[in-house]
Order: structure tokens, then C-alpha cells, then sequence
């Protein structure tokens, strides 16, 4: 049976450091750039919507890039601080496993335009080194994660195939059971390899 991690040495991505202006820039630019699309919305929205200037916005954060980048890595501490919580609570290896799924399917109940980084990826990230940066950088953490719940380098890389795939398949299809299979074929990639018992989901 696969072994419960430690997750302790897994932080997730720091969130921003800012002012209280700055945050409420970022809150208004993570909601306006996940329902709209980045390219669709333009720092003066942003800084209407936070209630502060357009000047403010450029003095916290520089140009429009650089809040992109915020936003991202605001989004990231905010998923893996959620992901990470779960999984600590899970009293064995396989359930750790398996609860990445059931914690993507609620985040995604409540984010229904799919993955924010996949969507940044599609704008963005052949165009701008930083943000291309910022969204390998979590899709690394989640890689790294999957390593660290199941100290198998290729089980880890199929698993974050699977849970990828489940994003862009629940989200361009509709598939509503997207998530409830790619938990199925988890646990088929952890019988496998003795790691967890066959089962439905």
C-alpha cells in the first residue's frame, strides 16, 4: 500500500506581498481576468473596479504584465493552500491521492471557465516570458506534488496527466464526470503499482 506523505516540506506558491490597495487591485483583477479573459479587460477597468487609480495601479505594480503575474501567483497560493489542507486530512496514501480529484472537481464547481492558467497559457504565454513563467511554475508545484504523494516518477507524471486532462475535458466538453473519472483511472494507476485496491472511484 502506498504510503501516507509528508507534505510539510510542500509549501505552496507565496502569495503577493502588497498594500491593502494592492489587493484590492488584485481581487478585482483576479475576478475581471478569470470571467473576461486578460486580453479583454484593460488596466483602467481594474483600477475603476478596485476603486482606486489607474496611477496606483502602475506605482503597486508596474504595468499590466506584472499584475497579470500577481494575479496568477495570487490564484496559485490560493488553489494549493485549499489542495494542501485537504490533503493532510486524508488518513492514508491512496486517499491523498484521490482527494487531488475531489478537491479539483469543487474548485472547479465554483470556477467554471476551467483552469486559469491553461486559459493565461492560450493569451499569453508564448508572448510574455514572466507570465509563461508564472503558470509552468504551478503546474511544476503539481508535478512535484504527485512525486511527493507517490515517490514514483512516472506514476506522478501520469497522474498529473490525468488531472490536467480532467480540467480541459470537464471545461470544453462539459463532461460533468469529468473529475469522477480521472479519480477512477487514478486508482487504476495506483493498483498498478501496489498501491492502491481496485474500486469505482
Amino acid at each position: 500500500m502506498l504510503a501516507r506523505a509528508d507534505l510539510s516540506r510542500l509549501a505552496p506558491a507565496p502569495a503577493p506581498t502588497t498594500t491593502p490597495a494592492g489587493e484590492r487591485l488584485l481581487a478585482a483583477a483576479e475576478q475581471l481576468f478569470y470571467d473576461r479573459g486578460i486580453g479583454a479587460v484593460g488596466v483602467d477597468l481594474v483600477a475603476e473596479s478596485a476603486g482606486v487609480t489607474k496611477r496606483t495601479l502602475y506605482q503597486r505594480f508596474g504595468s499590466k504584465q506584472d499584475l497579470v503575474v500577481a494575479y496568477l501567483r495570487r490564484r496559485a497560493h490560493r488553489w494549493q493552500t485549499l489542495l494542501l489542507a485537504d490533503l493532510v486530512r486524508q488518513p492514508a496514501g491512496a486517499e491523498q491521492v484521490l482527494a487531488v480529484f475531489d478537491t479539483a472537481e469543487r474548485w472547479a464547481a465554483d470556477n467554471p471557465r476551467g483552469c486559469a492558467f491553461v486559459n493565461a497559457w492560450a493569451e499569453l504565454g508564448t508572448s510574455s516570458a514572466a507570465v509563461g513563467e508564472a503558470i509552468r511554475e504551478e503546474k511544476r508545484w503539481m508535478l512535484e506534488l504527485f512525486l511527493t504523494l507517490t515517490a514514483d516518477a512516472a506514476t506522478a507524471d501520469r497522474l498529473h496527466l490525468v488531472h490536467e486532462g480532467a480540467h480541459v475535458t470537464a471545461t470544453t466538453l462539459g463532461d460533468r464526470d469529468a473529475y469522477a473519472k480521472a479519480r477512477a483511472t487514478a486508482r487504476v494507476l495506483l493498483a498498478a503499482r501496489g498501491g492502491a485496491p481496485p474500486g469505482n472511484g
